[in-house]
């Protein structure tokens, strides 16, 4: 692009001394009632052109200096995203992590009902009737292997029952 502008800008300024050469007779310019200015023809043309110039190259710096300005917001808004990004992903992988915590808590309790459910064939809720201790629920348990029903068979009824009932609520 630069090597075009120069191109240009050397071809205009060989036609302006053309044309100055060619019309050196004297012009008058009246720029206000009572002001005037008497000059060369070429002059006045050139000194035109020259202003005009000099306009071109202020707005050009005009429109430049804004797409500075916008383009500058733009990268700010551009870090400001990636940050935000960044948050979220970090809050994502937290997220997830804290997802796969549940999973594994909720497969631990799935564990613990199934081993509940085995080895506690059926519960008995009563109530226990001791001055001491308030009335509170107690669990028992009867398992169905033969070695727990011979061993009660053995005692007598009403201790096993009591020393099951004190080892539920010490348990509790």
């Amino acid at each position: 692009m630069r090597p075009l502008n120069f191109v240009l800008i050397f071809i205009i300024c060989v036609l302006l001394v053309l044309f100055s050469l060619q019309n050196t007779e004297l012009a008058t310019i009246q720029v206000i009632e009572g002001v005037e200015f008497e000059a060369p023809l070429a002059i006045e043309l050139i000194a035109a052109t020259g202003v005009g110039a000099v306009l071109a190259w202020l707005f050009s710096l005009l429109s430049q200096l804004q797409r500075m300005l916008t383009a500058r917001q733009n990268i700010r808004q551009i870090r400001q995203q990636k940050q935000r990004i960044e948050e979220l992903e970090k809050d994502m992988q937290q997220i997830h992590q804290q997802g796969q915590r549940i999973q594994e808590l909720e497969g631990d309790v799935e564990k613990i009902h199934t081993e509940e459910n085995t080895n506690n064939s059926k519960t008995v809720v009563s109530k226990t009737n001791s001055p001491d201790i308030e009335a509170k629920p107690v669990v028992e348990s009867e398992d169905l292997t033969e070695d727990s029903t011979e061993d009660s068979t053995d005692e007598d009824p009403e201790k096993t029952t009591d020393t099951d009932k004190e080892k539920v609520n010490t348990e509790a």
